[in-house]
């Protein structure tokens, strides 16, 4: 069916790859940082993940943007700026696909352990998990991905907006005269760098929704109007999401006498627990849901996501491509995932917080990439707001880059 007007119903109609976007960024970032983000330092953070969220805006819609004036991938672009610049993305792109598909998925596989009435080896959740995930994506490939994704994210939207509720009328858990605290101290910049490094999602994201989009383009079209409105639909409601899961943590964990976990898997099952002995049990099965969901979607489009940079990065390395490129990259892409956790679990820890510093240290070079694609195209034009906004981001970013830097050598 096509959509060529700009009403709503062809708005809604072209929903897809700013959802995609959303599901992918709704997982470790929000399940586990924005959540302890609230838990450990209260109310306190709340105005800085606004801020990082609004500043980060432009880099993400600046993809959309290129593929929507180019009908071109930004890996694309990536590759007419120069090799320098393409080769760093796919040695990025591949360490960031390997090593959060083993995240992503182990995280999947522990809730799911731990939400089920009877006890299944984790690695065998893993390999159920991912057979799961990859039947939808070799059966129904995108179009199966976009309805699931949509799914995924309205019953995650009302089920996270209903444990709020909740939360907020039981009231915080904290001591009226409770002080905790601060996040504004140097020893806490290692946390704010992986809160603010994964915040809504890796600037490499951003390539993943362009080649979304491009997928979705081959289906139907696509007007500038309908693409903006499906990416900042699926933007701020990431953004959203972020402030109710830290709120979340606010509520319910803050100035708990538990000491706050800070591993992902163990922090889950934690906020899980609290949630059963704060509000009652009956919440277990509503957060078990929640956190459930929030990662099973990640998976899934972390898995179809990275699986297409890659395929899309294999074609313009002037590879000879078949029907089935993307399938056989999906299938290698799992399998590595899976070999990671099979191999080096005990050393994925190291490897996530090695993946997220290089996106977090590399995030500003891409945001200026993105930035310059868009530039470099005389259709699109960006208000003074915008524009001010972007070098407004693009300091932030590369000061805080740099700030990491220094505080790592010392």
């Amino acid at each position: 069916m096509q959509y060529t007007q700009n009403t709503w119903k062809s708005r809604l109609g072209a929903l897809g790859p700013g959802i995609l976007m959303a599901t992918a960024a709704i997982g470790g970032s929000h399940l586990v940082a924005s959540t302890q983000a609230g838990a450990l330092f209260g109310w306190q953070l709340f105005c800085l993940i606004v801020v990082v969220n609004v500043l980060k805006y432009p880099f993400f819609r600046f993809g959309m943007e290129y593929t929507l004036a180019t009908k071109n991938s930004l890996v694309e672009g990536y590759k007419n700026q120069g090799p320098g610049y393409f080769y760093s993305f796919i040695a990025l792109n591949i360490i960031a696909a390997v090593v959060n598909t083993a995240g992503v998925l182990l995280l999947t596989a522990s809730l799911l352990h731990y939400a089920l009435p009877i006890s299944i080896p984790v690695t065998l959740l893993c390999w159920v998990i991912l057979a799961v995930c990859l039947i939808i994506l070799l059966l129904g490939h995108f179009k199966a991905l976009d309805n699931v994704a949509k799914a995924i994210m309205g019953l995650l939207t009302i089920a996270t907006i209903t444990a709020l509720v909740i939360a907020i009328n039981n009231g915080p858990v904290a001591p009226v005269n409770y002080v905790g605290p601060s996040p504004y101290e140097l020893a806490m910049l290692g946390f704010l760098v992986a809160l603010m490094g994964w915040m809504p999602a890796p600037i490499e994201i951003s390539a993943l929704s362009s080649l979304w989009l491009k997928e979705k383009q081959t289906q139907q079209s696509v007007t500038k109007n309908q693409g903006l409105f499906d990416f900042n639909l699926g933007y701020w409601l990431t953004a959203g999401l972020a402030l109710v899961f830290f709120s979340l943590g606010a509520l319910v964990q803050y100035g708990q006498s538990t000491n706050i976990e800070l591993g992902g898997v163990a922090f889950a099952k934690q906020l899980i627990d609290m949630y059963a002995s704060t509000i009652g049990e009956w919440a277990r099965p509503l957060v078990s849901a929640i956190a459930f969901l929030c990662m099973f979607g990640t998976t899934l489009t972390v898995l179809d996501g990275y699986a297409r940079t890659l395929n899309e990065s294999h074609k313009l390395l002037g590879f000879k491509q078949s029907k089935h490129s993307l399938n056989t990259w999906l299938i290698l892409q799992a399998l590595a995932g899976m070999a990671v956790i099979l191999f080096f679990k005990s050393a994925l820890g190291p490897m996530l917080t090695f993946a997220m510093t290089l996106a977090f240290v590399t995030t500003p070079v891409f945001a200026w990439l993105n930035f310059s694609l868009v530039r470099s195209e005389p259709a699109i034009k960006h208000s003074l707001l915008l524009r001010g906004l972007t070098w407004l981001g693009l300091v932030y970013l590369v000061g805080f880059a740099m700030a990491f830097v220094v505080w790592r050598l010392m």
